[in-house]
């Protein structure tokens, strides 16, 4: 028997040496390609998704607009120059000895702005000072009414002789991040005021020197990347009007059909965080979907005008004024507006700060919390009534083969799921060439059935339908495989109940479909 046994596979290898073709012979090969559970629990904690009373709800609450002080004040870079020299000659000006001028006010540019005070968030200023006598100088920079936890601002340094024509330079640049800045002058009754006093004393240790008339002392001091996140003041009449833009991209799928949604509100909220009356119009809002097709939204409050109170409170205490501005079916055409299903939706929006002028004397705040927002809100169960609606979507294919050696040339692709979504489904697959051609299409034999023409589960409270789909690869599609580089999925939802007509459904939080891939493929083993 040994002998035998030996023989006949030593026969074999000489059998197929001696074959001058291939010897090929074909073989049916299941495998598992994937297994998964899709649920909506990945999107409960979202910004779109919510739970109430174990039904999903859609929550469309989005902030449209959201303007901040430095939208509305902005401090250009500045400079503020100190100048001064003596009104008489002096000689033999001793070692040590200081000459002091006035503070100075300094105008900012910022009008109709009038700031009476601001607190810098960050910013740096940058400091150069010109010594023209012939020793050097300490050059002391003061600004009254700058300051950080209570101190003030005061730096000094150290130049190097000069000439008028040649002064000794010193330079530096000091963050002010942190300070807080009085703009109301020596007086304290104006404002975009900077006040500013320059010393300069001779070098204690240096020879004696003669100061004349014609000498300048002089300390350029430029305010860079000034931003503020505290201003108190008048900030103008200054008006806000501009579109917003905002997409729901998983619209952008729909190629067909309708889906009907059950009766909701849409609110559009003004909010005011900033102590100052504003004045404000919705002047339109549209959408446009997967065909092209705009609705603009009407009825309403739609371009009349309303008005907001100054918030109330300080930096912990801050309270915003609102306004609502609703929409429902009985005052809009909100129904036809959010059953667009729109990808892209513009909102025009006009909005007026102190709309009577400066009431307040000057005394507008904004805090580093305030805020100017516009918000859309809208909340429904997550039910629907879908008819047709067609999603589409691509995704790219590698696969190569060598029909030369073993190779597969027909199969299938069997999608076995459970589904307890009230939601039927039925699913085409096409196969594009690199240059988007069609190469060919796969129709599911049968469709992914609502989990309502199934039964109850007692022990989660679902309705549960299982579906076995069949996707044919004959062989015209197979031979192909090494052109397809993309894959359209297109799936066709309805809503049907136990009779088939398409009803609205509300979703379970805990809905799932849970799917199993296996390939049945052909294989031609060349040998």
């Amino acid at each position: 028997m040994r002998y035998s046994y030996w023989a006949v596979i030593l026969s074999s290898f000489v059998f197929f040496a001696c074959k001058k073709k291939p010897t090929t012979w074909s073989t049916e090969w299941k495998a598992p390609v994937t297994y998964d559970t899709l649920t909506l629990d990945k999107w409960v904690n979202d910004s779109t998704l919510a739970i109430s009373n174990n039904l999903l709800l859609v929550d469309l609450t989005r902030t449209l607009l959201d303007i901040r002080l430095e939208d509305v004040i902005k401090i250009p870079d500045t400079t503020v120059q100190q100048s001064f020299n003596l009104t008489i000659s002096l000689n033999n000006v001793p070692p040590g000895y200081s000459f002091v001028n006035d503070i100075q006010e300094n105008h900012i540019l910022l009008e109709p702005v009038q700031l009476k005070k601001v607190q810098v968030s960050q910013g740096f200023i940058k400091v150069k000072v010109y010594n023209p006598i012939g020793t050097k100088a300490f050059f002391t920079v003061r600004l009254p009414g700058v300051k950080k936890d209570g101190e003030e601002f005061v730096q000094t340094y150290f130049v190097d002789a000069g000439t008028n024509q040649n002064p000794g330079v010193a330079e530096a640049v000091l963050d002010v991040s942190g300070y807080t800045i009085d703009l109301t002058g020596n007086i304290g009754n104006s404002f975009n005021r900077l006040r500013s006093e320059l010393t300069v004393k001779t070098d204690p240790d240096g020879p004696a020197v003669s100061v004349n008339t014609t000498n300048v002392f002089k300390v350029d001091a430029s305010f860079k990347d000034i931003r503020i996140n505290y201003a108190k003041g008048y900030f103008g009449d200054k008006i806000l009007s501009d579109n917003s833009n905002f997409e729901v991209p998983y619209f952008s799928k729909i190629i067909n059909g309708s889906l009907t949604l059950p009766e909701t509100n849409l609110q559009f909220i003004v909010e005011n965080g900033m102590k100052m009356a504003m004045k404000g119009t919705l002047l339109s809002a549209s959408n446009t979907n997967y065909a092209s097709n705009t609705v603009q939204l009407s009825g309403g409050a739609l371009g009349n005008s309303f008005y907001l109170s100054p918030a109330t409170g300080q930096w912990n205490t801050l309270q915003s004024s609102s306004q609502t501005i609703s929409f429902n079916s009985s005052n809009s055409n909100i129904s036809e507006y959010l059953q667009n299903l729109g990808i892209n939706h513009q909102v025009a929006y006009n909005f007026q700060l102190n709309p009577w002028g400066n009431t307040s004397s000057g005394n507008d705040e904004i805090f580093p919390n305030s805020r100017i927002r516009l918000k859309v809100k809208a909340q429904l169960p997550m039910a629907l009534s879908s008819d047709g609606l067609t999603l589409r979507d691509t995704f790219d294919l590698q696969l190569q083969q060598n029909t030369e050696k073993t190779h597969v040339t027909a199969g299938k692709l069997i999608l076995k799921c459970v589904n307890a979504f009230p939601i039927s489904a039925g699913v085409t697959l096409y196969l594009l060439d690199e240059m988007g051609a069609v190469v060919g299409s796969v129709v599911a034999t049968s469709e992914i059935s609502s989990s309502l023409l199934g039964s109850l589960d007692a022990s989660s409270g679902l309705y549960k339908k299982a579906s076995t789909l069949n996707f044919e690869l004959p062989e015209n599609i197979v031979s192909k495989v090494n052109d397809i580089k993309k894959v359209v999925v297109e799936a066709r939802f309805d809503t049907p109940d136990s009779n088939g007509a398409n009803q609205i459904q509300t979703i379970p939080a805990n809905a799932f479909l849970a799917v199993k891939v296996q390939a049945l493929l052909t294989t031609k083993v060349v040998l």
